[in-house]
């Protein structure tokens, strides 16, 4: 097991120095708590529980196709079942749903 100290990564043999530091100056560790929420997908209520920042990007998302939250995981939750018969970790894809648009922004820019 590694251990963060610092701006190096322990390992084996001594420090890693990072060229690319993943705690960004103002970094908010607010963003990687985890928060519930009750949506409704498609009639039925359920309860969702991801950090933060996952909901900042659903928020955008939702925005970006005039619609709520709730309607948009209400779209890929009925998406998934079509295209692929189901998914056992529904969290688990929103948070793919959620990289993946960010990485398309950045192809696309």
């Amino acid at each position: 097991m590694s251990r963060a100290v610092g701006s190096g990564m322990m390992e084996a043999g001594g420090f890693h120095k990072m060229k690319v530091d993943p705690f960004v100056k103002g970094f908010d560790m607010g963003l990687a708590r985890p928060l519930s929420r009750s949506v409704r997908l498609n009639g039925f209520s359920t309860c969702l529980r991801l950090e933060q920042i996952y909901w900042n990007i659903l928020t955008e998302i939702a925005r970006l196709n005039a619609c709520s939250v709730s309607a948009l995981l209400s779209y890929v939750d009925r998406e998934v079942h079509l295209r692929y018969g189901g998914v056992k970790n529904f969290s688990g894809l929103v948070r793919v749903v959620c990289v993946v648009h960010l990485l398309k922004g950045r192809v696309e820019s």
